[in-house]
This record gives C-alpha cells, sequence and structure tokens, in this order.
C-alpha cells in the first residue's frame, strides 16, 4: 500500500470514530425513567434564579418503544426546606413527544423536585426518582 492511500485510510479511520462520539451532552440535561416512560427534563436557565419564570422542556418517551408519547398529562413539582411548594401542569408541544412548564421558585436554597406523567386520565400518573435543584439567589434589580 503506497503512503497516501495509508494516510487516506488513517485519516478516514479517525473521522469516522470522531463522528461516531457525537456532542458531548448538555449538563443541564437531566435524564429519569418510570416503569413505562424515559423522560429528558432541562430548564431554559441553569442553575434557575428565585423569583424568575424559569420553563422546563420535558420530553417523554415510550421506555419499550422508544416512541414519543403524544397528548399525555403531567405535573413538575418542587419544595423546599421551608415547605415551600411550585408545581406546574405540563403543556403539549409543537415537537412530538415534547411538554413544557413553566416554575417560579419563590426562595434561594436547594429543592427537592418531581414529576408525575401518565398517557392520558385513564391510567395512573407515574413518578420519577425525585432530585435536587439548587436556585440562585435572585437577580440585583436593573439585570
Amino acid at each position: 500500500m503506497s503512503l497516501t492511500r495509508l494516510r487516506f485510510l488513517a485519516f478516514a479511520i479517525l473521522a469516522a470514530a470522531t463522528l461516531s462520539c457525537g456532542p458531548a451532552d448538555d449538563p443541564s440535561v437531566m435524564r429519569f425513567a418510570t416503569d413505562d416512560f424515559e423522560f429528558k427534563v432541562w430548564p431554559d436557565v441553569s442553575p434557575p434564579r428565585a423569583i424568575e419564570r424559569i420553563t422546563y422542556t420535558i420530553v417523554v418517551k415510550d421506555k419499550a418503544t422508544q416512541e414519543p408519547i403524544v397528548d399525555g398529562e403531567g405535573r413538575i413539582f418542587a419544595t423546599n426546606a421551608d415547605r415551600k411548594t411550585v408545581w406546574n401542569g405540563f403543556k403539549y408541544g409543537p415537537e412530538a413527544g415534547t411538554y413544557r412548564a413553566t416554575l417560579t421558585f419563590v426562595t434561594a436554597g436547594d429543592w427537592m423536585m418531581g414529576i408525575q406523567f401518565r398517557r392520558d386520565s385513564t391510567q395512573v400518573l407515574q413518578r420519577t426518582h425525585d432530585w435536587r435543584q439548587h436556585v440562585r439567589n435572585e437577580a440585583p434589580p436593573g439585570q
């Protein structure tokens, strides 16, 4: 084999290996699962600030088929150490299997969060494991 051909082959292998790795996962994306569903969840601001409206995007797939769940019902909720609780129901769309919900954390600190979801009103709500969300102090005025 010629030197040019070996270099081309080495380059092709390196390119294929690089492309197969794909981009690194966004650290703000969290993954959860229940018996029937897989979730990808991320806030529009990470970490969120107190007294700001934070939109969470939730992508839901069937765990067995990996098909997006269309027109399901769900909610996201959070409670802090002072027992302040915030929650909101999911709004569906526009992408298949994608839901959005907004929360406003009333104080800074650590909040325990969770999600409940079902395909429709005839099904039982399935709950993810809770996770800890750190919320920063509110932004100074004018920012």
